[in-house]
């Protein structure tokens, strides 16, 4: 471990919401295109008031989430905070919050139904994480976990947590191929994700030229970001629909609809390492194409980590007034207060992190401010020596590990004082009249905080017509040891229950305490 000290830090943290404000300027009036650029500055009229956008407007909300819940949020609160603050319906927001609503919980809230899980709207979201867990890539990949859940799944979350990682490593470290590696170590080496990331590193190193870099990438991924271009009226409202023109791109394969992570953190990428300095590289970035707003925005946020608010250019951040300009949240509601400028953001940002890493490694009575005792060299990529734990335990992942990518859509992480719940549907959450559905349950101890032997009792409660095959309750043994649980497969099966919605409770307490969890399964009838 080494120390950050607070003026380093400080000046990252509004490195990053400047550089996020920039790129995302920048970006927002090419963005939906798919075709190439030759811009080198805002082609918007700036006079200090830069337009609202949507890639820094959700971090708002889940600041608001931790000033409240501190360390304790998770994708629960913040799917709540989802429903109550954040105003779009399109894309991977809408279907997230259909999901909701029906009772469908995180992770299934971003897995169902959802042909936008593989998009970009959570990696846009991972700079809160980062610059609350400043060289803890472990820490910041935990929350973007709970945060990508609530929208996304598979390599939509796999962006998040890249992107977490390298943002987190990049406040002590500047090196782009060790913080890409750093990235990387926390995702799956076969994911898209990976695979255009490594493309885009290799293109660079090999002298591709910068435009057949963007097809190569694109290939080893392709997406369909920018095809669905929109006719305007003579007023400039958006009417019918209409594909772009691809006959000057033969190249440039139609992927699947919202499979668009993988080549557009590609993209970002490339323009980082093709880029001769900031504003270079975050203008290579938009040049690409696609979604613009965020790849630039990414990138501006990156590199105002790594160099700090007070050595970005003034030719950027002047014209900007550092002022935010939001679009996506309800302010008519009590319950957030949005900050008005980067200033008061990162003021924010740097009051809660004391309480949200803890005093293990926040030193608050430091001179000069709080100091914050962060990772170094190895310490920052994911431990290998982790690799045992899914071994040894198949499903399970202890909280405090950094594999989260391992977790299947399909289970339901729930976190008590003294112990964990998983909820393992072993599928997609539907049920059919008269076949059998298992529902696994699994109690683990949380052993990095209560060191106990236990025994857990597991109980089901199901409603009128559903009928459990075997037993509804079980008193299981539970060893504290990393990697222990305790275990039980419960299967029911609708004989005559009349509804759509199927609800059971599962009740999980550990014998001689008073604490106790109940956990809601939900199911929709498939036929």
């Amino acid at each position: 471990m080494t120390e950050l000290n607070f003026e380093t830090y400080k000046d990252k943290v509004m490195g990053c919401w400047t550089g996020k404000n920039i790129g995302g300027t920048l970006g927002a009036s090419r963005e939906g295109y798919r075709k190439t650029y030759n811009i080198n500055f805002y082609t918007q009229d700036l006079t200090g008031d830069p337009p609202p956008n949507d890639d820094l407007d959700l971090q708002l909300v889940w600041l608001a989430a931790v000033e409240r819940y501190g360390n304790m949020v998770n994708a629960s609160i913040l799917g709540d905070y989802w429903l109550s603050f954040v105003i779009p319906h399109w894309g991977e927001y809408g279907m997230a919050k259909n999901n909701m609503r029906a009772g469908l919980a995180p992770p299934f809230s971003g897995y169902v139904d959802n042909d936008y899980k593989n998009s970009n709207g959570c990696f846009i979201r991972s700079e809160i994480w980062a610059c609350l867990a400043p060289g803890h890539p472990d820490i910041a990949v935990k929350y973007a976990y709970e945060d990508a859940s609530v929208d996304h799944a598979e390599e939509g979350l796999y962006g998040e947590l890249f992107c977490a990682a390298l943002q987190s490593a990049a406040f002590v470290e500047c090196d782009k191929d060790k913080l890409v590696d750093i990235g990387l170590s926390y995702i799956p080496n076969d994911c898209d994700v990976a695979r255009c990331v490594n493309v885009a590193r290799k293109c660079f190193k090999d002298g591709i030229p910068i435009f057949e870099a963007r097809t190569l990438i694109h290939k080893e991924a392709p997406g369909s970001f920018g095809l669905h271009l929109y006719d305007k009226s003579p007023s400039g409202k958006r009417r019918s629909p209409k594909i772009s023109e691809m006959d000057n791109e033969p190249d440039m394969e139609i992927g699947i609809a919202g499979y668009d992570a993988p080549e557009n953190i590609g993209f970002f990428i490339a323009g980082w390492y093709y880029g001769d300095d900031f504003g270079d590289a975050i203008c290579k970035t938009v040049n690409f194409g696609e979604d613009t707003d965020c790849t630039a925005a990414t990138l501006g946020a990156l590199m105002g980590i790594v160099m700090g608010e007070s050595n970005l250019p003034r030719k950027w951040t002047e014209p900007l007034g550092g002022k935010i300009t939001t679009m996506c949240i309800d302010n008519t509601s009590d319950g957030i207060w949005i900050p008005k400028t980067v200033v008061e953001f990162t003021d924010r940002v740097i009051r809660v992190t004391p309480s949200f890493l803890g005093v293990e490694l926040c030193d608050l009575l430091a001179e000069n401010g709080y100091t914050i005792s962060v990772k170094s060299g190895t310490e920052l990529y994911r431990s290998k020596a982790d690799d045992y734990i899914p071994k040894m335990t198949g499903t399970w992942i202890n909280k405090d590990s950094s594999h989260l990518y391992l977790f299947s859509p399909f289970i339901q992480h729930l976190d008590y004082p003294a112990f964990e719940v998983l909820v393992d549907y072993l599928g997609e959450p539907f049920f059919e009249t008269n076949v059998p559905r298992g529902i696994r349950i699994m109690a683990v101890t949380n052993a990095h905080h209560m060191r106990h032997q236990n025994w857990v009792k597991i109980k089901l409660y199901v409603p009128e017509g559903i009928k459990v095959l075997g037993a509804s309750e079980v008193e299981l043994p539970l060893n504290y040891n990393i990697g222990s649980k305790s275990e039980i497969l419960f299967e029911v099966v609708d004989e005559t229950f009349i509804g759509s919605t199927l609800e059971m409770l599962v009740d999980v307490s550990l014998i001689g305490r008073h604490s106790y969890g109940i956990v809601k399964i939900v199911l929709k009838r498939q036929k």
